[in-house]
């Protein structure tokens, strides 16, 4: 990173133009304490340590954290010596999420093999129901 990229500085728009989101999504990221923008007036400056750290919110969101957690990631940003900490935090809540969605498919996998044996039986039922009276009388 430049030294000019280190110095530039971005409106809210630019932004949530960046990152295909809405400025009232990134003023409720300031609200919860994540982001700390810089004032002049009524109008926010974001620094590139602000745009990182919205890159790392989103990137939580995507992954499935919550915003504690993308919290306690984004705390150690900046500190020195933390990238290795913030790292193997990550991995850690990342191995969390994995096995919480292979418990989830687990759960889907039984549901809808019960579906398919529900669906089965109606199917058998809706046939003897739809066969000719004479039909069923035979059986």
């Amino acid at each position: 990173m430049s030294v000019a990229d280190l110095q530039r500085e971005f409106s809210i728009r630019d932004l949530a133009s960046e990152f295909g989101v809405t400025t009232r999504t990134i003023r409720f990221y300031e609200e919860k304490g994540l982001l700390d923008p810089r004032r002049n007036g009524t109008r926010r400056i974001y620094s590139p340590a602000d745009r990182t750290k919205l890159r790392l919110i989103l990137r939580g969101k995507r992954l499935g954290l919550s915003l504690d957690e993308s919290a306690e990631i984004i705390g150690m940003y900046g500190s020195p010596g933390n990238n290795r900490r913030q790292l193997e935090t990550l991995i850690g809540k990342i191995r969390e999420k994995r096995s919480e969605l292979e418990r989830q498919r687990e759960d889907l996998a039984v549901m809808l093999n019960e579906l398919a044996g529900a669906e089965r039986k109606c199917r058998a039922a809706l046939d003897v129901l739809t066969k000719p009276a004479d039909e069923r009388r035979e059986k």
